[in-house]
């Protein structure tokens, strides 16, 4: 019963109706699941980290092995933080990983508290940064070149995305850097232009070292991207839009039988 209703699209209704009992039976021997939270033997690891949420308050963190694709640590939050993150990091090491190598989202101050693990920001969550101030249909003729440039990021080499990334900076520096006038001071100020191209182009410019980490070291197997986990992210949450209305308990319990039976 409890595999029709985790792998399947059994809903509690129609449980009840194939088993022949009621649905308080139904709901009683769905709150037995427990779940056993199973130590991987594989104690050399790249790991990929981020967080999914339902709504508000409910977020679902997650260190994947990026090597064998198993799950090796998680915990519910209601908001991200690196201390949450350096949690499962910290059991990790308890538990006698040796970490070669991290995947993140580009969350402020994580890639300061991994030091010294080499730290792959991943590329897609940089396309979603620059989608975000640029829009996927800028006007400005720069802010197209820029979007371009970044959409491409997956398909280029180091040494070809930096080089055409300086150039488009010194072909449209004074756009991006160009302040506006202040009439009563007769000079320019502080604020920008197009504040949302100079963001966008400042968030690229300081994440770059951090963007080319797997290229760097290559034979190590770091992932440029926490597409695998996407995925993931992605399979939970259609498993869940089944069984819509679940408490947050209930939800929970559904989540960890779920990635037990298959990550």
């Amino acid at each position: 019963m409890i595999t029709d209703y985790i792998e399947g699209k059994q809903t509690v209704v129609q449980l009840a109706v194939r088993y022949g009992v009621s649905e308080k039976t139904i709901r009683r021997d769905l709150k037995g699941m427990r779940y056993m939270q199973k130590i991987s033997k594989d104690k050399h690891i790249i790991i990929q980290m981020d967080t999914t949420y339902w709504g508000r308050g409910f977020g679902l963190m997650v260190i994947k092995d990026a090597l064998r694709k198993k799950i090796l640590w998680r915990k519910y939050v209601n908001h991200e933080t690196v201390a949450s993150y350096m949690e499962g990091v910290d059991w990790l090491r308890d538990n006698g990983f040796k970490i070669y190598g991290a995947v993140i989202d580009g969350m402020r101050g994580l890639a300061q508290a991994l030091r010294p693990i080499p730290v792959q920001l991943c590329q897609f969550h940089q396309i979603l940064t620059v989608r975000h101030y640029l829009t996927q249909d800028p006007d400005l003729d720069a802010s197209k070149e820029l979007l371009s440039l970044v959409n491409n990021i997956t398909r280029m080499d180091k040494e070809s995305f930096v080089g055409a990334f300086n150039q488009w900076y010194e072909r449209n520096k004074e756009t991006v850097n160009e302040r506006v006038y202040d009439k009563r001071l007769k000079k320019k100020t502080p604020p920008y232009m197009r504040p949302r191209l100079r963001s966008a182009y400042l968030s690229v410019k300081r994440n770059m070292t951090l963007l080319w980490t797997f290229y760097d070291y290559p034979n190590i197997g770091l992932p440029n991207t926490n597409n695998g986990l996407e995925g993931i992210f992605s399979d939970i949450k259609t498993k869940l839009r089944v069984h819509s209305g679940l408490s947050k308990e209930n939800r929970k319990k559904l989540i960890d039988e779920y990635l037990c039976r298959h990550y």
